[in-house]
């Protein structure tokens, strides 16, 4: 078994920093929204569900040494100061925005007034999001299950695992599941460039929970769909438009056109907290550029020229049209996604 993503211990919210896997395995204790904020801009804690759940206990961090004796008012506009300076660490994952939209409109829908009482109210709410995710997870195996009951090799990009959640993850939730009933799925990894979340977390979880798993570089995808008889390739997200298209990290465009031209299903796994109705398109999300220094830096070794420009974004948008189905904690949708997403709404 691995550390947990996020726990919460007697008052302390443990993260695993997921920046020095797989040669390390650092828990940190995180107590203030500032602590937060860095742990999520870092990416020492990453996944769009994962990053929900800690914008959550960083609104409660926020906001947990609050004068027991100051009013609600005063209460709830640190509790908004949070939430604000919070949605600033990063731009893409929906879910950061709707977890702490989430807390704060629970906050400001109850009746309660002394400061205690709203800590309290705050940090069950982080526990239930935390909860929630764990939950979502479980479903997200379950419904994708049977789209891979007769699959041996499947291809994923980034890690969309256990690490990017509080549960058994997004992606790789159905490969989870798959084990748990005694089905044997070889997993191959892109390795991600330029972080390497595929050769350093998806095949760091996959080994310890004794999956088999073969990391290739991400321009090694087509040779391996071509040769390897891939039965499916399937990613997590980061947000998914109205219409279905979706931002995931960067490398998914090419290879969901590459999953097309071979004729592989490529399936998307997300929580319905990730869907995101009031961006009617791709063109709307807004994609996260990083530092260059993650392009021209292997660690501390330099391996650009200096002086050379360099392009960074985070994420790419893959159209609707390249997505054979999506497995969601409320089933699994299929095209038209329009009206299949609006329809499956909570």
């Amino acid at each position: 078994m691995i550390q947990p993503t996020l726990e919460f211990k007697g008052e302390r919210v443990l993260l695993l920093d997921q920046t020095l896997l797989p040669l390390q395995e650092i828990t940190l204790e995180i107590v203030s929204a500032a602590q937060m904020w860095e742990a999520i801009k870092s990416l020492r804690v990453r996944g769009a569900p994962a990053i929900g759940v800690a914008a959550a206990f960083g609104l409660w961090l926020g906001v947990k040494d609050v004068a027991d004796n100051a009013t609600r008012g005063e209460f709830l506009a640190q509790l908004e100061a949070t939430h604000a300076y919070l949605a600033t660490s990063r731009p893409t994952a929906v879910n950061l925005f709707w977890a702490l939209e989430r807390v704060n409109a629970a906050l400001r829908a109850s009746s309660l007034q002394t400061v205690p009482e709203l800590k309290n109210r705050t940090l069950e709410e982080a526990l239930a999001i935390m909860a929630a995710e764990r939950a979502t997870s479980e479903a997200i195996g379950a419904f994708g299950l049977p789209l891979l009951h007769s699959a041996t090799r499947v291809l994923t990009h980034c890690n969309a695992g256990s690490l990017a959640t509080t549960g058994i993850g997004t992606a790789l939730a159905p490969i989870y599941a798959a084990l748990a009933v005694g089905q044997r799925i070889h997993v191959y990894a892109d390795e991600t460039r330029p972080l390497l979340q595929g050769a350093r977390l998806t095949a760091w979880e996959l080994q310890k929970a004794g999956i088999t798993v073969t990391v290739i570089t991400d321009n090694m995808a087509g040779s391996v769909l071509r040769d390897q008889r891939i039965d499916a390739v399937i990613v997590g997200c980061d947000r998914v438009a109205a219409n279905g298209d979706f931002a995931n990290k960067i490398g998914t465009y090419g290879l969901a056109i590459l999953a097309a031209a071979h004729d592989i299903p490529f399936y998307v796994a997300a929580p319905f907290s990730t869907i995101d109705f009031a961006t009617p398109d791709g063109d709307g999300i807004e994609i996260e550029q990083r530092d260059e220094k993650e392009v021209t830096h292997v660690g501390a070794i330099r391996t650009t020229p200096e002086g050379v420009s360099v392009h960074n974004p985070a994420f790419d948008v893959t159209p609707a049209k390249y997505v054979t189905a999506f497995i969601t904690d409320r089933g699994v949708i299929r095209a038209p996604f329009l009206e299949g997403l609006k329809a499956a709404q909570p």
